[in-house]
């Protein structure tokens, strides 16, 4: 069976708050390309980031339904530690569509496990749990 989570993903995820008078693009958490490899049977591995970050991962998944994944990416930003930690799941595909029309996604949440430096001087703390969804690039 082809592993379904390898492959190159669009990735964004967003700060859960629950104040529906604010703009999506005030909740966006963070945006880039999710690569993931198969380094095993059950192991994964690749690379999540975007403009001025990197981190790789490190992680595994799991045969279910809905199949899941769990990783950790770690890397040096700006010369400090990051390390995220992330659960997803693959949507399963729905009856009622097609090929064309439904593009295979992962849904899931992301806790920033240590803290680092903010783009605004200040500190981005540890504990922040965001929800996320990457589409599959074609």
């Amino acid at each position: 069976m082809t592993n379904p989570f390898v492959g190159s993903w669009t990735y964004r995820s967003f700060l859960n708050d629950a104040d529906i008078s604010k703009a999506a693009n005030d909740l966006l958490f963070g945006e880039g390309t999710l690569v993931i490899e198969e380094k095993s049977t059950a192991k994964l591995g690749g690379t999540i980031g975007g403009p001025g970050w990197s981190l790789d991962l490190r992680g595994s998944f799991a045969y279910g339904a809905p199949m899941q994944l769990r990783f950790q990416g770690k890397g040096v930003v700006s010369g400090e530690e990051w390390i995220y930690d992330y659960i997803g799941w693959l949507v399963p595909v729905w009856p009622n569509s097609t090929d064309r029309l439904e593009v295979p996604a992962i849904v899931g949440s992301v806790i920033r496990t240590i803290p680092h430096s903010g783009s605004g001087g200040g500190t981005n703390p540890a504990g922040v749990v965001a929800s996320f969804y990457a589409v599959r690039a074609h």
